[in-house]
């Protein structure tokens, strides 16, 4: 079984569990995905299958995956990934992975591309606190001492300072899949999950 789906973010609701709790949801449209290549150790050096999401229309497929997706026999999709599956375990091109696959897990770990926030101060990128705001003081949102003088007299790396702040590759671990709408391609998950609306996020049983 492949472990893991493509999906786009819808936005987030709220559903109530058996005991008539509010649960906040992330809804994901998540699959179908298709099997576009399979990679086995003896022909690549590992086990691996690579999924496509999303419709696309011909036109916009340039000629080098055009033949790619013509050589394995599937219609052209915007978004692939890699996947690695059990050594020895069989697919072929064309496979289907659907949320119907999720029916009986648990916990999913999610990965997609976190909102960028553009330049931010150390204040809202590391939760600093900031400096007295009278009697004079004019380090009011400044960051402070960055280094030492005499040794190792530098800025040492990783040093929390003001910079890019989101747009970067996050993995939210075991959240709760509450449920599984095989009709309508929906998977609602508990909580937030990286990205904006109609983002892409990767979901993997944990």
């Amino acid at each position: 079984m492949v472990n893991t789906i493509l999906g786009r973010k819808l936005g987030m609701t709220q559903v109530w569990d058996e005991d008539d709790n509010v649960v906040p949801v992330t809804v994901v449209l998540a699959g179908p995905c298709t099997v576009s290549q399979v990679k086995t150790k003896a022909t690549d050096g590992y086990d691996a299958v690579q999924i496509g999401f999303g419709d696309v229309s011909a036109k916009h497929v340039n000629k080098p995956m055009a033949g790619h997706f013509a050589a394995a026999g599937v219609e052209p999709m915007r978004y692939l990934r890699e996947v690695r599956v059990p050594e020895g375990e069989e697919h072929a091109t064309g496979e289907k992975v659907t949320v119907a696959d999720f029916a009986d897990v648990q916990t999913v770990d999610v990965t997609g591309t976190s909102k960028g926030k553009g330049f931010q101060g150390t204040i809202k990128r590391w939760n600093f606190s900031r400096g007295p705001m009278a009697h004079g003081s004019r380090n009011q949102r400044e960051p402070g001492s960055i280094g030492q003088c005499a040794y190792p007299a530098r800025v040492r790396k990783g040093l929390h300072m003001a910079g890019h702040m989101g747009n970067e590759r996050v993995t939210v671990k075991n959240l709760k899949l509450v449920r599984v709408d095989a009709e309508q391609n929906l998977m609602l998950i508990k909580g937030a999950v990286p990205g904006g609306k109609n983002a892409l996020v990767s979901i993997r049983m944990a």
